[in-house]
Formats: structure tokens, sequence, C-alpha cells
């Protein structure tokens, strides 16, 4: 059964930094791309879950939306089973509950496409 964990979100003031991890099970970890995704407030009912970043499996490749690209960084451990989401510099814009996901069958931004996910970790940004 496979398990995706994350961890790490907090309130944090604009500017600052925050490192999610997402601690990964039941699966050959490092065979798979992931992905992290955003669910802003009142988005919930919607299902609309915003591209944030991915990684391939030997964490050569990463990928970032335009509205994260310079401020945030994902890498991961393989020999943790662990991905990460380094947020510098956050913005209000960017509180939003974040969620891991892993196993994209198509494209690696289309949130639909990803066989596994995470229960999502809260990020709060104020002013």
């Amino acid at each position: 059964q496979v398990q995706l964990v994350e961890s790490g979100g907090g309130l944090v003031q604009a500017g600052g930094s925050l490192r999610l991890s997402c601690a990964a099970s039941g699966l050959q970890f490092s065979n798979y791309p992931m992905g992290w995704f955003r669910q802003a407030p009142g988005k919930e009912r919607d299902d609309v879950f915003e591209y944030v970043a991915a990684i391939s499996g030997n964490g050569g490749n990463t990928y970032y939306a335009d509205s994260v690209k310079g401020r945030f960084s994902i890498s991961r451990d393989n020999a943790k089973n662990t991905m990460y989401l380094q947020l510098n510099r956050l913005k209000e814009e960017d509180t939003a509950i974040y969620y891991c996901a892993a196993d994209p069958d198509g494209s690696w931004k289309n949130a639909r496409d990803y066989a596994f996910w995470g229960q999502g970790t809260q990020v709060t940004v104020s002013s």
C-alpha cells in the first residue's frame, strides 16, 4: 500500500521560509517522478490543484511553475524515500494546502495524472 505523508507546514511571515517533506512508503521510490501541488483557500470545492513543481525519479530533472520559479526548490533523497520542497521568500498568495503526489501517467503538471497523493500540509503566510 502506497503512502505519502507530508510535513513541515506552518504559519510564517511574508518573506520567510519553510521546508516541506514528503515521506513515501510502499513503492520503489526512485522509480517514480513526483510532484508538489497546492490548493488555495476556497478552491477545495472546485477540486482545483495548482501545479507547483515536479522532479524526476533520479532527481536530475526539476520543473517549476512560473509563480514559484526562483523562490521554491524541489529535491529528493532516494536513500530516505523522501521528497522536499524548500519555500523561500514566501508571499501571502502562497497560502494553501500543499500536497505531494507520485507516479504521473502523462503530464507531470496535471494533477489528474498522478496516481498517489498525500493528505496535505497547511502553509499560511501572513503579512
